[in-house]
């Protein structure tokens, strides 16, 4: 019997004991109290409850609605007032969800409603801010800036240019770098299924890494297909037109063998910003060598997140490797290589071990040169 009232809720199980006192009659209660530990009183109040075929009881829920203590405000109208004039000074909201948050600590906010005479844990003051409409809140990047006067023209030129490019089954390729990642024994950002966590260093120092790579990165926006170049020298536009350059002699080349033409979209700034000198005459020489006419669409300043390579390539990358510390060379290369998606995301990534000075100069004469 025990071992059946053991796995019964406490309703269940003084409706269950009070059935077999009441088939055992006079004394059952004390009896079957005696036997599984429940009060008399309590095998008593499941009787009256099955006399009145459980009249009153809900189906989804144990107690009734209103036991347990009352909450504390309840009890002391006075603590949520003085909540309210604590986070006063120390919160900010958002004014379109009317959530707000604060900037102090649940402990020291309970403590000092303990000084003004209100007893209060921090269980009691989160659920008291979440009533208000408090949450937890992180930084959330948002603010991009003032935005060019001629930025949403500058979008819609993009999108015509790709539309054009497109139905000419012409190539459509976004460049960008990466951020730069330091290669050792260092902590990736994420969380990864594992029976065991990695060891890895403490600090971040670069003079405990094997060097600082810089993934240059080129997208063919029609066809889903990315290529990596991973750099361990400066990331400077002839690195970025190298990567082009590699990229066309092999893949991009076999998908486009006809191809007389090509659409580049770039951020604005870095080494294929659209004031770089060195990425102009880079980019003059590849059209010279292959016999491919450029046409560059820089994304207005505070917009490069909407650039394709952001979203569509670089996040798998980073998802991809997420919790992997990248301790060598080739665990970076087989991570970019291992990224694909269910949409059809394939990458390819080589190493380019070469120097790139840094701070060339191109005299204006070079510049005047240039078919732009």
């Amino acid at each position: 019997m025990n071992l059946l009232v053991s796995r019964m809720d406490e309703q269940q199980r003084r409706w269950y004991v009070a059935f077999e006192s009441m088939r055992v009659g006079h004394g059952g209660d004390t009896l079957l109290g005696a036997i599984t530990g429940l009060h008399p009183d309590t095998i008593r109040q499941g009787r009256r409850e099955l006399e009145s075929d459980l009249s009153g009881r809900p189906l989804d829920r144990v107690r009734l609605e209103g036991g347990g203590r009352p909450p504390v405000e309840k009890k002391n109208a006075g603590i949520e007032p003085a909540l309210m004039k604590l986070v006063e000074d120390h919160a900010g909201g958002d004014p379109m969800t009317e959530r707000k948050w604060v900037r102090r600590s649940l402990r020291h906010l309970s403590k000092d409603l303990r000084k003004q005479g209100h007893a209060a844990c921090p269980n009691t003051t989160s659920r008291l801010l979440r009533k208000r409409k408090f949450s937890l809140k992180s930084n959330r990047k948002g603010q991009t800036g003032p935005s060019h006067p001629d930025r949403n023209t500058q979008f819609q030129n993009i999108q015509q240019k790709r539309e054009l490019f497109t139905a000419a089954g012409l190539p459509v390729v976004s460049v960008d770098a990466k951020k730069k990642e330091l290669v050792g024994n260092f902590k990736n950002p994420g969380v990864a299924w594992r029976q065991k966590s990695e060891a890895v260093n403490t600090y971040d120092f670069i003079r405990d890494a094997q060097c600082r790579a810089t993934p240059y990165a080129i997208y063919d926006v029609n066809r889903n297909r990315g290529a990596v170049a991973v750099g361990t020298s400066a990331d400077t536009a002839r690195f970025a037109a190298d990567g082009l350059e590699h990229w066309w002699r092999g893949d991009g080349r076999r998908a486009y063998p006809q191809a007389k033409q090509m659409l580049l979209l770039a951020d604005g700034g870095g080494s294929n910003g659209h004031r770089s000198r060195l990425f102009k005459t880079s980019l003059q020489r590849f059209a010279d060598i292959y016999g491919v006419t450029l046409t560059v669409c820089h994304y207005p300043t505070g917009a490069s997140k909407w650039n394709p390579v952001e979203h569509r390539l670089f996040s798998h990358i980073s998802i991809n490797w997420a919790a992997q510390p990248l301790r060598t060379l080739e665990t970076m290369l087989a991570c970019i290589r291992g990224t694909t998606t269910r949409t059809g995301l394939r990458v390819s990534a080589w190493l380019n071990n070469k120097l790139y000075p840094t701070k060339i100069k191109v005299p204006n004469a070079e510049m005047k040169s240039l078919n732009i």
